[in-house]
């Protein structure tokens, strides 16, 4: 076995199989696209769904990749365990209807047992296959020559997540010999079972079945090969490390945490797990940020902020006191930079928000520690055991290990429910796992449109009218040559200038005619095999294939689209220059009547940005720049300086959209020929719609008009209330204003005065019962804060009195007691209120002297007067 570094070994991973003539699929963002069943890209497959549901169908049917990925559905795990990891890289080889079962196995076997590559002992080596999957026994026995007992079958070998392709699997085991075996029991001590000696290194899915919505399985149409190898783990094989903490691309993360902690990786088991669960979580943190997420309290953010903290803990219990992660950014970049650019290019802004997030946290887990003495008070009234759910709430929501939280525990004399604890994390797993289990699953391939592979050609980019011929019509997923219904159907032509939805631009619209038909164009998509399929309505007479049509694009609309889409170039450089580097494309919507602009950004933008993102955008627009669109080598295009919008994939031919070098971008959609033709950009609203994620919408040409000349009627219309010309609209205002406010300060004496008669004479609202002088009365008021100044005015009068006082503010109760200091050690104004609550349907409650309360029954206000008396009665 060849002794190789991680960096060699992924290399040469996908050397081997473009050898094989796979072509070799780049690392995608680790934040899917277009695919909102996945939080995470979370293995080599997931960015290659399209290919294996039918979708799309690939440029090469042989496919090999090193995907970055994410899993965090067992994050607490990570740092107790050899091999759990939150990133990992999966390398996978892939066959979309090409190859199946025995080149697959073949490869696998030739990558590990060639002396040319990896060069694995043969005796060391052990397969599993699912117990009816004879085709692969025979395969690895007599193809390859493994001896029959180091074949194992077990029943588990069968890859099924739901709806869509699955298959039986075929996994190679690595033995490590006996000094692995530790103290797992015999029965265990097997390929597949749960053990360290023999370590799963690579699994081989042959997916030849539909996993259909009732259930059934039927055969694919199309047989596929999915197979993973996780890098971190043959590295640890190939290393002969015992753990993947141990391999070259932590151990210069551990490095410097030990630097920092001054503490010795592999000196004690508690140290070493603090220092797997920092260098695990810097890396997914690191990469994540560079991908585009950001820390906040859902989803994606929610994780990432989980497992800053998780590592902040952890650090501080190495002495690590201060900001300390967004130092280690540096060397996962120095480890991972070879194959990886995301980090080096994006490094100060990740940097910024992982020290951001730390301090802030540093914080709240101060809080927690305030949080867990709450948790100790109740326990100690109680039963003097802290709840599992209050532990899992002092983990999950401010990191507190439940370690520290029994630690602390007996430290006070209590324990902890920690199997209540462990049913509250179960819960959370088996979320965890029906998210995943419904998530990851595929569409269900179908055969029909993948079969339909006649060429189409889109002249969109220079026509807007066409004259083609009917290839194909899809009805109910059937191909016929005919249709005349009421229902959409899809059609083929061998040209179109219809766009397909793409890059965040809208498809385009129009009419589809001929002598014998008509069609109205409702949507336009690519097809697995890169035509633009038309959605279309019949509205008139018969269509059929073999016949030519004339398309015609709906002219005004795609007008309009290509304004929206070159400004959304114009501003993406834009809010560049104005906000940073770091503002990269998060989505995107181009339509006929506005543009949708999602970009990272940690904080709303402040009005002035937004004023100089807008000018800067109309300059460009106004100086009438021209856009040159040319077709490039995608290096050439990186030379160019070109910028690659997100979700989009690029072949080696690209597309490049250059706004006279201001804006260099790599786009597939349809633009102006010239910035002065999109006339006026207005940026009608920012705002934030998820963590660390802002969006802009805004208009041009003559919907940017159209809103102006709202704000304009809006004006005149304000000018004609308040009778005054336009240039004196705001100093007319401001004199309002000021009238506004003088008389606000008149009425609200005249009401002080008002309400010090109203409360000069209280004797009817008096009572002396059992030794207590009661005031127990409705007041009106307009606001809670009223009733507490006219609590204020009648406590100044009269000290030696309880006073309870109601009023229906805005349609609610609104109530506030009070009782002299000297008589709380009897009457409480907490159980005043408490009982005037109820009467209202309310809640309510206070001090000893001073209590308030509200509710929602205003007709039973006089009856929670009466329970004032009642009360003091029962003395």
């Amino acid at each position: 076995m060849k002794q190789i570094s991680t960096n060699e070994l992924r290399q040469m991973f996908l050397d081997f199989f473009e050898t094989k003539g796979h072509n070799i699929e780049p690392s995608r963002s680790l934040v899917p696209v277009n695919d909102d069943t996945l939080l995470w890209i979370n293995s080599g497959v997931a960015t290659l769904k399209k290919y294996f549901d039918g979708t799309e169908k690939p440029n090469n049917p042989r496919i090999v990749n090193a995907q970055k990925s994410i899993r965090t559905n067992d994050i607490e795990n990570v740092g107790f365990t050899a091999r759990h990891h939150t990133f990992f890289e999966m390398l996978g080889n892939f066959s979309i209807g090409d190859y199946f079962k025995e080149e697959a196995i073949e490869f696998a076997w030739e990558f590990l047992t060639s002396d040319q590559w990896l060069n694995f002992e043969v005796d060391k080596l052990y397969v599993t296959i699912h117990p009816e999957d004879d085709e692969s026994y025979h395969i690895w026995k007599d193809k390859i020559g493994i001896e029959e007992s180091r074949i194992i079958r077990i029943e588990g070998n069968f890859w099924d997540i739901g709806e869509g392709p699955c298959g039986p699997n075929s996994e190679i085991f690595y033995d490590r010999g006996e000094t692995y075996e530790g103290d797992t029991p015999r029965e265990e001590m097997y390929p597949g079972g749960e053990n360290e000696r023999y370590l799963e290194i690579w699994n081989l899915v042959f997916s030849e079945f539909n996993h259909n919505s009732d259930h059934s399985y039927t055969p694919l149409p199309s047989q596929n090969i999915d197979t993973g190898l996780g890098l971190e783990r043959l590295s640890s094989v190939i290393q002969n490390v015992p753990t993947n903490f141990d391999t070259d691309v932590f151990i210069p993360i551990i490095n410097e945490i030990e630097k920092a902690s001054r503490k010795t990786y592999r000196d004690n088991d508690k140290d070493d797990v603090a220092f797997k669960v920092i260098s695990d979580h810097i890396r997914t943190v690191a990469f994540a940020i560079g991908d585009g997420a950001l820390p906040g309290n859902e989803g994606r953010g929610y994780v990432l902020r989980r497992l800053i903290r998780r590592a902040t803990r952890y650090a501080k219990e190495l002495g690590i006191n201060e900001t300390f992660l967004y130092k280690l950014v540096d060397v996962v970049d120095d480890v991972m930079n070879a194959f990886y650019k995301e980090i080096g290019e994006n490094k100060d802004f990740i940097k910024k928000v992982i020290q951001q997030e730390e301090s802030r946290f540093l914080q709240t887990l101060d809080e927690g520690i305030e949080i867990y003495r709450t948790v100790k008070e109740k326990a100690l009234k109680e039963d003097e055991v802290i709840s599992g759910k209050d532990a899992f709430k002092l983990y999950d929501t401010f990191g507190f290990p439940v370690e520290m939280t029994v630690e602390y525990a007996e430290e006070d004399g209590l324990a902890v429910d920690l199997d209540g604890f462990k049913e509250e994390m179960e819960r959370q797993r088996e979320r965890a796992r029906a998210a995943r289990k419904s998530s990851e699953s595929m569409n269900v391939q179908s055969e029909t449109y993948q079969k339909l592979d006649k060429e189409s050609i889109f002249t969109g980019y220079t026509h807007l009218n066409e004259t083609a011929e009917l290839l194909y019509i899809v009805s109910n997923d059937e191909v016929v040559n005919h249709y005349d219904g009421s229902n959409d159907v899809d059609v083929i032509f061998d040209k179109t200038p219809f766009y397909a939805v793409s890059g965040g631009q809208v498809a385009d619209v129009g009419v589809i005619k001929n002598e014998h038909g008509t069609m109205e164009v409702k949507n336009v998509y690519k097809g697995p095999n890169g035509q633009n399929i038309h959605t279309v309505a019949v509205t008139e007479g018969v269509i059929a294939t073999g016949e030519t049509y004339e398309l015609t694009v709906d002219r005004e609309s795609r007008n309009f689209i290509i304004k929206n889409h070159t400004a959304t170039h114009l501003l993406h450089q834009a809010l560049k220059d104005v906000v940073g580097e770091h503002a990269n494309q998060a989505g995107s919507l181009v339509e006929k009547e506005r543009l949708r602009f999602d970009f990272t950004h940690l904080e709303g933008l402040k009005k002035e940005e937004v004023k100089e993102i807008e000018r800067i955008v109309n300059e460009k627009i106004f100086d009438s720049l021209y856009v040159d669109i040319n077709e490039m080598p995608i290096e050439d295009a990186k030379r160019k300086g070109a910028m690659a919008l997100f979700g989009e994939k690029y072949g080696a031919i690209v597309r490049v959209v250059d706004i006279d070098q201001y804006s260099v971008e790599l786009c597939g959609g349809v633009h102006v020929k010239n910035t002065s033709e999109i006339g006026l950009f207005k940026i009608i609203s920012e705002s934030g719609i998820g963590a660390g994620v802002r969006r802009i919408e805004a208009v041009t040409s003559k919907y940017a008009v159209e809103y102006y000349e709202d704000k304009d009627n809006v004006l005149e219309d304000v000018n004609t209330h308040l009778k005054v010309k336009s240039g004196n609209t705001i100093s007319k205002l401001e004199q309002l204003l000021e009238e506004k406010k003088q008389l606000e300060k008149e009425v609200k004496s005249l009401k002080s005065e008002l309400q010090k008669d109203a409360l000069s004479d209280l004797t009817d609202a008096t009572f002396d019962i059992n030794g207590f002088n009661l005031i127990a009365t409705e007041v009106s008021v307009d606001s809670v804060k009223e009733l507490r100044q006219t609590m204020d005015v009648i406590k100044s009068k009269n000290q030696e009195s309880i006073i309870a006082l109601i009023s229906n503010v805005d349609g609610k109760v609104s109530m506030i007691v009070t009782v002299p200091k000297a008589k709380t050690s009897v009457v409480k104004a907490g159980d005043i209120m408490k009982q005037m609550a109820e009467a209202v349907d309310g809640r309510g409650g206070g001090r000893p002297d001073m209590a308030q309360g509200g509710g929602t029954n205003t007709e039973n206000m006089s009856e929670a007067l009466q329970i004032v008396k009642d009360y003091l009665n029962g003395f």
